[in-house]
């Protein structure tokens, strides 16, 4: 309960509360994420017995992984299979961002020239941003077989996904003065696109588009494990045949080329700041 305090003008003030008295709806809410969070944890966390016993597994592994392999022969493999994998991400990425640009302005609130179907084009990123990259891959493995195409098709759908919402968005935050001036003078909703609203958005759009492709790096790599191509299809082949110290040399490549794509788009984003 609040307290009153006494002050030197002899008037009396109530002291706040320390906490205020959360509503009961809160409460059962706020118990509820509790209680869900402990039963997940309870469920599905390692217990300490199992970290126990996998330490040693671990130990093994690695001591089976080291030293990575450097074979000039698998060096020239898993070279090649590096460019397939940047190839992928770049091919997927490029052709992800060009295609998000119209689903973008279609879906846009305010700015598509179709407000009528605006709901179809936001469903549709949506759909694409929902399922997982794995599942999308295993889809065009299905369809189109194994091999970097079905790697390309998923990263650009992913692309999709991930850069409609956020240029939609970028759209949408633009700056309505110069839209308002060229829609007053007649100007067609394409000419506002490319004349107020792209170039006001055009920041947002390039960082979006970098984080895309550093996105689609990591997800390049992961989809050779369903044959997709890519350099982790080699490192599936790897694991499949026990081959650790090929594997190590995969994982640490991987590294390199991870940490080298994050430096270059860090530098492009400040440039282009």
């Amino acid at each position: 309960m609040a307290e009153a305090r006494h002050t030197e003008s002899g008037h009396f003030h109530a002291v706040p509360a320390r906490m205020q008295r959360m509503p009961a709806l809160h409460f059962v809410v706020w118990v509820t994420v509790a209680a869900v969070i402990i039963a997940s944890i309870m469920d599905v966390s390692p217990s300490p017995e199992r970290l126990i016993e996998g330490g040693p597994r671990i130990a093994s592994l690695l001591d089976r992984m080291l030293p990575p392999n450097t074979d000039p022969a698998f060096l020239e493999r898993m070279f090649w299979r590096l460019v397939e994998t940047m190839q992928i991400a770049i091919a997927g990425t490029a052709l992800g961002v060009l295609l998000s640009l119209p689903i973008a302005w279609l879906s846009a609130r305010g700015i598509t020239p179709v407000p009528l179907l605006a709901f179809v084009f936001k469903g549709l990123v949506s759909l694409f941003r929902t399922i997982p990259d794995l599942v999308w891959a295993l889809i065009f493995v299905v369809s189109v077989g194994l091999g970097a195409v079905a790697g390309t098709m998923t990263i650009l759908v992913d692309t999709i996904g991930f850069c409609g919402r956020f240029f939609a968005e970028a759209m949408e935050d633009a700056d309505k003065a110069p839209q308002e001036a060229l829609d007053a003078t007649g100007a067609s909703k394409f000419s506002i696109l490319v004349g107020a609203v792209i170039p006001d958005a055009m920041p947002s759009l390039i960082n979006t588009t970098l984080f895309a492709l550093e996105k689609a790096l990591r997800s390049s790599v992961v989809l050779g494990l369903v044959g997709a191509g890519g350099i982790g299809q080699e490192l599936k082949t790897a694991f499949d045949l026990f081959q650790y110290q090929n594997a190590s040399a995969i994982i640490l490549a991987i590294f390199v080329i991870v940490l080298a794509m994050e430096w270059v788009t860090d530098r492009l984003r400040r440039a282009l700041a």
